[in-house]
């Protein structure tokens, strides 16, 4: 029989925002388990910083504190109350994430950089039932009787682990999700993406607005700005790869011609400087349901291929995978059940929560293929209050999000 350096029911590969939630829920429930991660934290992510309203959600439900302690952090938080939609014509509207903010104690949504957010979360782990193992890499995992022999990879030293559940939480190149799932890149449901910190950009919304660009230039791929603290900005562009490959696109020159040369842009960035390098990204999206479960595993967040397809978010997306994962492996522990079968009911919790939302936002992101839709659609509820109220419905109805899957709905809009 093997000797394994550590045996553990449970292990968690990647400590980003679905690798440390699930952590911290696991913790709330008094489960031990082990949490792996080759970076050591502090460390820099490559994203567009945003933290939506799902963050704020999972935050209530795990501890509200949390959320206090972001808020009154400005230096590392921008709070955020609503996005605006620029469409090719420079037609804009703003709308805010919640129909009445007067509720609101916090803003309903953030902007940090993940240097910062990704070590608040990971300095939350509780030591108690975690045990975290920093700087240390996933290498292999063998299928073996009632679980999984891993080798991990720390510095020059190997070390052997026996867990009964596997959770993939290692981001795009999840070997876990390769190797377990079979799951494969697929460039029409993939989106390169770039990101630069500028200081200094000027016409900023008073209430943090983030703004997305949907420019002739880039389509069907969109330029973003995302105020942050201290006079910074997140300032990026993404695009899908097969719309990327079919038109020999260079995002990166793509993106400084528009920072230096847009009628609209340029002028904004007359006084702002490149902070850092310019730096790019692969962001595997949700707009295909995958399989994220499987014999003893689960896959979180970019794991799973959870991204938003339309606005490219997906660290809300990964800690609601977190959530519900927490609850999967407490069931799986509560029956000593780790089979296919037993853990298919987190996908249905993960599905259930996020389908909705995703199948609208591949909706919206097929209509970036019509610019004249998308000039006709913002036209008209830019003049409109109440097509710009039904919109900011959609943060957070369910329904609603439903009938803006549906592409006769624009029609209604249009000559309605």
């Amino acid at each position: 029989m093997s000797t394994y350096n550590y045996t553990t029911d449970v292990l968690i590969a990647g400590a980003g925002p679905a690798g440390a939630t699930t952590s911290l829920f696991l913790s709330k429930e008094k489960i031990p388990h082990i949490i792996i991660d080759k970076a050591v934290f502090p460390r820099d992510k490559i994203c567009g910083d945003a933290l939506s309203g799902k963050v704020v959600e999972v935050f209530k439900k795990l501890d509200p504190s949390l959320i206090d302690e972001i808020a009154a952090n400005p230096n590392e938080y921008t709070p955020s109350w609503g996005v605006k939609f620029v469409a090719p014509n420079y037609n804009f509207i703003d709308i805010p994430f919640k129909s009445d903010l007067s509720k609101e104690k916090h803003a309903p949504g953030f902007i940090s950089k993940r240097l910062d957010f990704d070590n608040f979360l990971v300095s939350k782990i509780n030591p108690e039932y975690a045990q975290l193992m920093q700087g240390t890499e996933l290498i292999d995992a063998t299928r073996t009787d009632g679980g999984y022999a891993l080798k991990l990879k720390q510095g020059d030293k190997e070390i052997s682990v026996f867990t009964k559940l596997l959770i993939g939480s290692e981001g795009d190149r999840s070997i876990v999700a390769k190797k377990l799932a079979g799951h494969k890149m697929e460039p029409a449901h993939y989106c390169g993406g770039i990101r630069a910190y500028y200081k200094g950009v000027e016409g900023l919304h008073p209430q943090n607005y983030i703004e997305l660009h949907f420019l002739d230039e880039l389509l069907p791929g969109y330029f973003w700005i995302f105020p942050m603290p201290n006079g910074m900005a997140n300032v990026g562009a993404g695009i899908l790869t097969k719309a990327a490959s079919a038109k020999k696109v260079n995002l990166r020159e793509k993106t400084l011609k528009i920072i230096n040369e847009n009628p609209q842009i340029a002028p904004r960035f007359k006084n702002a400087t490149l902070e850092g390098k310019i730096l790019g990204w692969g962001l595997p999206l949700g707009s295909k349901k995958r399989k994220i479960s499987g014999e003893g595993f689960l896959l979180t967040g970019d794991a799973g291929s959870l991204i938003d397809p339309f606005t490219g978010e997906g660290i809300g997306n990964a800690m609601i995978c977190g959530r519900f994962a927490a609850d999967a492996v407490k069931k799986a522990l509560q029956t000593n059940d780790f089979s296919a079968n037993a853990l298919a009911g987190y996908d249905e919790d993960v599905y259930r929560y996020l389908w909705s939302e995703l199948k609208l936002s591949h909706t919206m992101q097929k209509l970036c293929k019509y610019p004249w839709l998308f000039n006709a659609v913002v036209n008209k509820a830019s003049k409109n209050t109440t097509l710009r109220e039904t919109i900011s419905c959609m943060f957070e109805d369910m329904d609603m999000r439903a009938k803006f899957s549906n592409p006769l709905f624009y029609l209604k809009i249009l000559f309605g």
